[in-house]
Parts: structure tokens; sequence; C-alpha cells
């Protein structure tokens, strides 16, 4: 993929959960929520100071990450649906 987000964004891949509740019942379509986690396909090279130094980011390339239901900008790359968002926006890791 020839993308690289700038500063502080990180591209993310959502990550589908499951069809099916504990009962066994199939959710349809359009009765799913987005999905909240995701896998991270890249980083920017991190904020600056007001200084000018760089804050390096957290995360990095191949993490699993939870974010916010109304997080990102969704785009659509290669055909392939994805969400560009601030590190900021990133609830936490997923070990």
């Amino acid at each position: 993929m020839a993308f690289k987000p700038l500063h502080d964004r990180v591209l993310v891949r959502r990550i589908e959960g499951d069809e099916k509740t504990k009962g066994g019942l199939i959710i349809p379509d359009t009765a799913k929520e987005k999905p909240a986690e995701g896998e991270i396909i890249a980083v920017g090279e991190g904020a600056r100071k007001d200084s000018g130094e760089l804050i390096a980011p957290s995360v990095k390339t191949g993490d699993r990450v939870l974010f916010g239901k109304w997080s990102g900008t969704e785009v659509t790359l290669d055909g392939e649906e994805l969400l560009i968002m601030k590190e900021s926006d990133i609830l936490g890791l997923i070990g």
C-alpha cells in the first residue's frame, strides 16, 4: 500500500466481530454495529512539541487497538475500507 499517514495519525483496518450471539442467534449485517477494534496498518512519524521536538508514537504497525465508536475518517484505499485517525483517538492496545 502506498499510503503513509502524516504527523500523529494512524491507518487502521477494522476487525470484524462475531456474527453470532452467545445464545447462537445469527446477527444480520443490517443490525451489526461497526466494530471498535482494529489493526494498525501504518503509523505517522509522530507529533511535534512547540519546541519542534518529535514525540514518537506509542503504537506500531501490527498492533491491535480499541478506538471510540465515532473515531476517525473512513477512506477506501486499494478497494479496502480503512480508517485514518489521530493516535489520541485510540483508547488502548489489546494484548
